[in-house]
């Protein structure tokens, strides 16, 4: 033990890794329905591990929570400005119900079982995994007018409370919306996010990793050209003037290709690829007559390009018009996607077009630079963080977290938490309609996002193991179980009250107004991984934010209600 105690104190980082990889292989085992999954497992594992009193600086914890929060903000931005409405209205009363009913609770269970003012504000700060109310409650109890002996015992009993109850206080919500509310209504929280993912982005299917449409919009075929075909003699420019929505892209004359461009004449004998509107091609047979396999080894070379619509000329017009421009510049060009403020639209001639919209056309790199000229700038494809955006978002994040404000006399900090957090909302929605600025591909905020989240949660568990396990042994589980109570209860009624009577009956933003009310964002990370999309994040936001406000001002509520005083 010794020998372990030694190797983890000149190496904590090994510590934290091990949490990780343990706490998620003990997060793969199932028993029926229910998965503990990795972010449970790696508090339970890093509690074990901080038996060791491993010293692992807090600054990292707070680090990576910062990139954890700020990636949930930036993959939930786009939805949640389109969802701030009048609908919202429900969320904000299911987020205050349910800190009030944490409130409640707290005071009933400090009420009979005669807690002291320090304890009753330690189940507060644990159980509801709040620990901004330790703070609170503490600069309340350091104004009241009794000993400094009994001062220091009550702000002792916050600490004391909180390492007690912060563990069963976590896990509660992750049990909570991943096995138990999905378990009693029979949900299954990823059928229900695609099909929420599906509703959001207008009714267009959400891919789950691996899985492409096959249904082409814009595909390549070969033909061969007969003697008696109405293509022979006519230029490729005429081609694509006179069969709409069709281009030649290559002609392979006598087995060798050779070079063209738009008065090249096609030759009976010939073998044309053609590039063009999957629709279109059920005209070409009347033009080349035999369709053939490409032949061996022949490669055609195209791009997609996205680009953002920045040309005036072309707001407010239909896609039809823009597909009508001379032919010069049009040819060999096709629309095969738009996008706005990060939803993909239904392709159609009619539909009408706007500053910003994100165009992806398909064709070769020669013909998209041309229509690229008229329409406006090219957004690169790559999968590339814009590293400029990304440190400017999260240090606006920590500024934002430094506001302060007094509610009622009490002192209300907003955080990093929520700093970073509304700062990825921002960019996000930045990155959804300005599309070349604020980019953080989808890849790499997934890993920032749960890697962040396993740090912090490995982290919490290491530092608060030592004091946990000593705690629970000198105040036995009295204590403990009232947390478990303080976790679960107001879930409990909450969730049925959002239910029946604020009408919150989607499953996924029924989980999320769960565990937004009691600000967890070990809750919230479980759901994410059940969810495996950022549906959740639209509630989560506007509760959390809520909750976070009203958590922290119970500190000095609960010490200002509860009346009994520690002895010294």
């Amino acid at each position: 033990m010794d020998m372990i105690h030694e190797l983890l104190s000149k190496v904590p980082l090994m510590a934290l890794f091990i949490a990780i990889c343990l706490g998620y292989l003990l997060g793969k085992f199932t028993i029926g329905h229910f998965t503990l999954g990795g972010i449970s497992g790696s508090l339970i594992v890093g509690v074990l591990i901080g038996q060791f009193d491993v010293p692992i600086d807090t600054n990292i914890k707070d680090i990576f929570f910062a990139l954890f929060i700020y990636c949930v903000g930036y993959q939930g931005g786009p939805q949640f400005f389109a969802a701030i409405s009048l609908k919202t209205l429900n969320q904000l009363i299911a987020a205050f119900m349910m800190t009030l009913l944490g409130l409640l609770t707290v005071l009933g269970c400090a009420y009979f079982f005669n807690l002291d003012r320090g304890t009753a504000a330690g189940l507060a700060a644990g159980g509801l995994t709040q620990s901004a109310i330790i703070g609170t409650a503490g600069s309340s109890i350091a104004n009241l007018d009794v000993s400094e002996a009994a001062k220091h015992m009550m702000q002792t009993n916050v600490a004391v409370g909180y390492a007690i109850c912060y563990i069963f206080g976590t896990i509660g919500p992750i049990l909570m919306v991943t096995w138990f509310f999905p378990t009693i209504m029979r949900w299954d929280l990823r059928k229900e996010a695609l099909a929420l993912a599906s509703k959001m982005s207008g009714g267009k299917v959400i891919l789950e990793p691996g899985q492409f449409n096959a249904v082409k919009r814009v595909d390549t075929r070969f033909y061969r050209v007969t003697p008696d075909s109405k293509a022979v003699g006519l230029t490729t420019l005429e081609i694509a003037d006179r069969v709409t929505g069709l281009a030649v892209e290559a002609i392979i004359r006598n087995g060798e290709q050779i070079d063209m461009d738009g008065s090249t004449k096609i030759e009976s004998g010939d073998v044309v690829g053609v590039t063009g509107v999957v629709k279109v091609f059920e005209q070409v047979p009347n033009w080349m007559v035999e369709e053939v396999t490409a032949p061996e080894g022949f490669e055609l070379i195209e791009e997609n390009r996205d680009i953002i619509l920045n040309n005036k000329q072309f707001h407010g017009s239909t896609l039809e018009s823009l597909q009508q421009v001379d032919l010069e510049t049009r040819h060999g060009v096709f629309v095969s996607q738009v996008s706005r403020a990060g939803r993909d639209l239904l392709v159609a001639p009619s539909l009408e077009l706007h500053m910003g919209d994100l165009i992806k056309f398909t064709g070769t790199t020669n013909d998209l630079n041309r229509i690229q000229t008229m329409v406006g700038h090219h957004v690169t494809s790559a999968p590339i963080t814009d590293f400029v955006f990304f440190g400017l978002g999260l240090a606006i994040g920590m500024l934002i977290g430094l506001i302060h404000f007094s509610i009622f006399g009490v002192p209300v900090v907003l955080g990093s938490g929520v700093g970073c957090v509304l700062s990825g909302l921002f960019f996000g929605w930045l990155k959804s309609r300005q599309p070349r600025f604020a980019s953080l591909p989808v890849g790499a905020s997934t890993f920032l996002r749960d890697f962040g989240l396993a740090v912090f949660v490995a982290i919490v568990g290491i530092n608060a193991g030592p004091q946990a396990v000593s705690s629970i042994k000198e105040y036995g589980m009295t204590l403990f179980g009232l947390g478990v109570a303080v976790t679960l209860l107001p879930q409990l009624i909450g969730f049925f009250f959002n239910y029946f009577i604020l009408n919150i009956k989607n499953p996924i933003e029924a989980c999320a107004a769960v565990v937004g009310g009691r600000s967890s964002n070990a809750g919230f990370a479980g759901l994410l991984d059940k969810a495996g999309n950022a549906t959740p994040v639209v509630t989560f936001t506007v509760c959390y934010a809520v909750a976070n406000v009203f958590l922290t001002l119970w500190g000095p509520v609960i010490v200002g209600v509860v009346t009994k005083n520690a002895a010294p």
